[in-house]
């Protein structure tokens, strides 16, 4: 028994040191592949530039030939573009404010899709529980300490919404964090509005 549990280490002791050496390779790989594309997207920058000097200047067949080494270059930007989505990149300024420097990109589309699904859930599982919970406040519990406790909940939601969609951002959705930011303070109008009226009545 002794000895089937030392080859068992032995196997994930193994095991791990390779994980840990394609990981190593991964990053390197990673880094190469970064510092290439940003050195490509610098050179074509370059190319545009120039072209876009020569333009005025340009006879009828040289026009023709800049406008296709232009969707050339426009071609290769989207390549790039799609490349980059599965490299680790840098953080927005929301990001680095709220979490600092650190990775959020998400490295395969099967990461992204659960991420995004699981974000929906969220979304629509704390939407419904703050439903029930205005309506709690509203119509049940008149007291200043439950709307307080209710206006916390909101800010802890949307921003953490925030943090989320800026994160999905990051790795190529096309929600926008500033939207919910205001859908943030609509609410937290409304919801003063109407503890303002209850003090009313």
């Amino acid at each position: 028994f002794k000895l089937a549990q030392r080859s068992l280490l032995g196997a994930w002791r193994e095991t791990h040191k390779v994980y840990r050496q394609k990981l190593e390779e991964v990053t390197s790989l990673q880094t190469a592949c970064s510092s290439s594309i940003q050195r490509q997207k610098k050179t074509l920058r370059d190319l545009k530039h120039s072209l876009q000097r020569c333009k005025p200047r340009a006879s009828p067949e040289e026009f023709a030939l800049i406008q296709e080494i232009s969707s050339q270059i426009k071609e290769r930007q989207n390549a790039f573009f799609d490349m980059e989505a599965y490299l680790p990149k840098r953080n927005g300024l929301y990001l680095n404010l709220v979490l600092g420097n650190v990775n959020v990109t998400l490295l395969s589309n099967q990461a992204k899709f659960a991420y995004k699904d699981e974000y929906e859930k969220f979304k629509l599982y704390l939407t419904i529980i703050l439903l029930l919970g205005a309506v709690a406040c509203r119509c049940f519990l008149h007291y200043r300490v439950t709307d307080e406790v209710f206006n916390f909940l909101l800010v802890w939601y949307y921003c953490t919404l925030t943090i989320r969609e800026s994160i999905l951002i990051s790795n190529g959705s096309r929600y926008s964090a500033p939207c919910t930011t205001m859908k943030a303070r609509n609410v937290l109008r409304e919801n003063q509005a109407a503890k303002g009226d209850s003090a009313w009545h």
